[in-house]
């Protein structure tokens, strides 16, 4: 009695099952490679490559203070970096369709005007360190040094003037990004901070 009670159970599910697992598969369908081994299928899926990084192992407490102050001090200044290189290429498609030099001249002091008043605040609140690493992370950005930049944007005077100022202050203008030599630090926590893990 069980047996057929059993049986007749699963043949009324059996159409119920079906439809659910209907339901349960994808829109699409993949075609993948496999191969049996030893009566086992195993799929072959090419995955995309997931780069993982981080920092050595330090030796001593000054050594880990220090990685931890870089760290905080890229944090701080690396969205004004990516701003930079996101806000250059917004004006350089609106500068390469201005007519007249003075028309371009007009388009960059509202543009400084613009930066001025919604992020001036914030970097005058900079420290020195922080300062020099922005220089760094906005010619890793755009490609460009911000004495290139300077001088593309507003002329050779502004971009002599804005050096011998910066170089007053202990700054360098013309200075380059080295993600393999002196910057490597920068460059490991900057790739970090864009992978989600700081």
């Amino acid at each position: 009695m069980m047996k057929r009670l059993v049986l007749l159970f699963s043949i009324l599910l059996a159409p119920a099952a079906s439809l659910w697992a209907q339901s349960m598969l994808p829109d699409s369908t993949y075609v993948v490679f496999a191969k049996i081994e030893r009566g086992d299928t195993i799929l072959i899926v090419n995955l995309p490559e997931v780069p993982v990084y981080s920092l050595r192992i330090f030796d001593s407490r000054r050594d880990i203070r220090k990685v931890e102050r870089m760290i905080y001090h890229v944090k701080k200044v690396y969205p004004f970096a990516r701003l930079a290189g996101i806000k250059l290429n917004e004006y350089e498609t609106v500068l390469r369709e201005a007519k007249t030099e003075r028309e371009r001249r007009r388009i960059m002091k509202k543009a400084e005007e613009e930066i001025e008043e919604q992020f001036g605040a914030d970097l005058r609140d900079l420290t020195f360190t922080q300062g020099k690493i922005l220089i760094k992370l906005i010619d890793r950005e755009t490609g460009e040094t911000s004495f290139d930049l300077v001088q593309d944007l507003r002329g050779n005077f502004n971009a002599f003037f804005y050096q011998t100022f910066a170089r007053l202050w202990g700054y360098n203008l013309k200075t380059k990004y080295d993600p393999r030599g002196e910057d490597e630090l920068i460059e490991a926590i900057v790739l970090m901070i864009e992978n989600g893990q700081l």
